[in-house]
């Protein structure tokens, strides 16, 4: 079976990661097989795309297995080569229906959709801060939620699709078995509207989410070299021994009184 699967009917592509004894986690093999697929959707007929899981997961995140194994990192969702999707590329909605687990770069890849179904009792988390620290991402996802939402956010807690439909991150929050039924319908809407206005739309729309400031940018970049980088590998190892981690924190002590500041 591929590892991702893809359909189109009326106007309607599928795209859906098939990995799902890995919880279908971002593995290379994965992120090239998602590139095509975008590159697909973007050169098709099909002006709506809906994209899923299979299994217990939508996605849950990097997989930490493999990338100890290779010893390097890549941003969640990219891959070697051109992924429109992950680039901001497409002029065409895309639909998350989201069936399980979405953690880390699994929530980074809902982020990006522009509307979003979930099952009842689907579990969302920004892992990032168990890691290192918010990735750019996630600078964006949190303006667009309370301040006090977006605290929960970005320190890791887990968050129901229940919640999150409740705090308006949501579209839809429906049964499994209305999941794709939910995500077809709003689909289907969409392609009733003139198709100027749909691409236009998207473009106003897409433009008009919150976005963190250069100030604030600039500040995650400071951060970012500022700390103990031997607690994101300890992380990543722990996850995949299955094991609490050992942080050690910052190398020198003093480099907590020297954190960046907004300058």
């Amino acid at each position: 079976m591929a590892i991702v699967e893809t359909e189109h009917s009326d106007g309607i592509m599928v795209v859906r990661m098939n990995r799902p004894e890995r919880l279908n986690a971002l593995g290379s093999e994965l992120r090239a097989a998602l590139g095509e697929a975008w590159e697909e959707f973007r050169d098709s007929d099909s002006e709506v795309a809906i994209y899923t899981g299979t299994g217990r997961a939508f996605c849950a995140g990097e997989d930490m297995k493999e990338t100890l194994e290779r010893g390097k990192t890549r941003a969640p969702g990219t891959a070697g080569g051109s992924n429109p999707f992950t680039e901001g590329t497409l002029d065409k909605p895309v639909i998350a229906a989201v069936n399980g687990y979405a953690m880390g770069g699994g929530f980074q890849l809902v982020e990006r959709c522009d509307l979003r179904v979930a099952v009842r009792g689907a579990v969302f988390e920004m892992s990032e801060a168990k890691r290192w620290l918010l990735g750019g991402y996630a600078h964006g996802t949190v303006g667009n939620v309370s301040h006090a939402v977006a605290t929960e956010m970005a320190f890791a807690y887990r968050f129901t699709a229940e919640r999150l439909y409740e705090v308006g991150y949501l579209n839809r929050l429906v049964d499994p078995e209305d999941l794709m039924p939910a995500a077809r319908e709003m689909a289907e809407h969409l392609l009733t509207l003139p198709p100027a206005s749909r691409v236009n739309t998207l473009a106003i729309m897409r433009a008009m989410r919150p976005a963190p400031s250069e100030e604030i940018e600039r500040l995650a970049d400071r951060l970012r070299d500022h700390g103990a980088k031997s607690d994101l590998m300890e992380s990543r190892a722990a996850f995949a021994e299955k094991r609490k981690p050992n942080f050690k924190g910052w190398d020198d002590p003093a480099d907590r009184a020297r954190t960046p500041g907004l300058e």
